[in-house]
């Protein structure tokens, strides 16, 4: 969260010619609630299944360019979809950004807008040390911390074209 995957993913898929998913906004048209409803109601397990059946919808679709939540990696079927069929970037930003870029946002964010999570800079920094595995196993990763978003939308568009798939 927090790391540009809304913004460099419609330049992305405009580039590349596919078309853009935000696998959020499927999940709310799914369950007919915004995510931080379905958290606030159903619990972080419910989102979780309700991510995983849309993940699992979207990927039998060709041409998209799909902008997941952060936490999709914590299933392990999730990750091993994503990587059967598709390219995985995964774009990386340091804790300091995550918390400027989503300071806005934050109550959308139900991970980060949770009255008990403490300091916020320390919530993001336990988020990403605990998923740090997971993205590991992405083809590739991608900073994009203090960089426009048009230059990692043409990195990310000239990995996939490259086809340089890391493994």
């Amino acid at each position: 969260m927090g790391t540009g995957k809304s913004a460099v993913g419609p330049l992305a898929a405009r580039a590349l010619g596919y078309t853009y998913v935000d696998l959020d906004r499927e999940i709310e048209q799914a369950a007919g609630m915004s995510v931080p409803k379905i958290f606030a109601e159903k619990g972080e397990p419910a989102f979780r299944a309700l991510e995983s059946e849309a993940l699992e919808r979207i990927s039998a679709r060709n041409g998209c360019v799909v902008a997941t939540g952060g936490g999709v990696v914590l299933s392990r079927a999730n990750r091993r979809l994503m990587a059967r069929t598709g390219h995985v970037v995964c774009l990386t930003a340091s804790p300091a950004a995550i918390v400027r870029r989503t300071a806005r946002g934050r109550k959308r964010r139900p991970l980060l807008n949770d009255p008990g999570a403490g300091d916020l800079t320390g919530t993001v920094r336990r988020l990403l040390a605990e998923r740090a595995p997971y993205y590991g196993e992405c083809h590739h990763m991608v900073d994009t911390t203090g960089r426009p978003v048009v230059a990692v939308a043409r990195e990310v568009v000239a990995l996939h074209q490259e086809g340089a798939w890391r493994r």
